[in-house]
């Protein structure tokens, strides 16, 4: 067994399982992605850390505990169509390409999306495809989506993001009210977005999801 595949099983027996997560989709998923093939070569020795691992401009690897419970409140399914909003290096979105039919992943940073196509072929996900463009935009042109996962902090969520999620679809976001965070999980409805908070954690206000300040004389 390497060390990379020891800390992998040690990241999902000390982070993922005492979390109560325990979906075989997810902890599978994340005892295969080789999570250290996701992140800057620097940064490999710190990938299996129980923390967001901090990239350049104030974005996040989120700690494999938050991706993991996420998606266990989101339950994807096989046949389904997933959007991963900030997906960086490319981790979330393979991990997700284990249980979905299909991701598209949006990052705005012109060098990270290309790291991460580069990642995701190497590695045989296939099934995933990297959109370079604003996060807030998502990519409607291969929605709609069962499934939106935001993969950084919230204050609101861009009504054209909103959009793009089916009916009866799923979204997982981490609202965040100053340096406090709310997991929520949002269910769609003809009349709109339905939240619900499920556990606590924090990441960075990504751009394009800033409240927009009140005018003030």
């Amino acid at each position: 067994m390497s060390d990379y595949a020891a800390r992998r099983t040690a990241m999902v027996d000390t982070q993922v399982r005492p979390s109560d997560v325990t979906k075989f989709p997810i902890i599978e998923a994340m005892l295969t992605v080789p999570r250290e093939a996701f992140v800057p070569r620097d940064m490999r020795e710190a990938a299996y850390m129980g923390n967001n691992l901090m990239l350049e401009d104030g974005r996040v690897v989120l700690e494999a505990r938050t991706l993991a419970k996420l998606l266990d409140a989101l339950d994807i399914r096989q046949d389904e169509l997933v959007l991963d909003i900030g997906a960086a290096y490319g981790y979330s979105s393979a991990v997700i390409a284990r249980m979905a039919e299909a991701v598209i992943a949006v990052e705005d940073d012109k060098n990270r999306a290309a790291e991460a196509q580069t990642a995701l072929i190497e590695l045989n996900y296939d099934n995933v495809v990297v959109h370079e463009g604003a996060l807030a935009e998502g990519a409607a042109e291969h929605g709609p989506y069962d499934v939106i996962v935001v993969q950084g902090g919230v204050e609101e969520l861009p009504e054209k993001l909103a959009a793009q999620l089916k009916i009866g679809g799923r979204i997982a976001c981490l609202f965040m009210s100053g340096n406090v965070g709310d997991a929520r999980i949002g269910f769609k409805a003809e009349n709109g977005i339905a939240w619900r908070s499920i556990f606590n954690a924090g990441a960075p206000v990504l751009e394009g999801f800033e409240r927009e300040k009140a005018f003030q004389l």
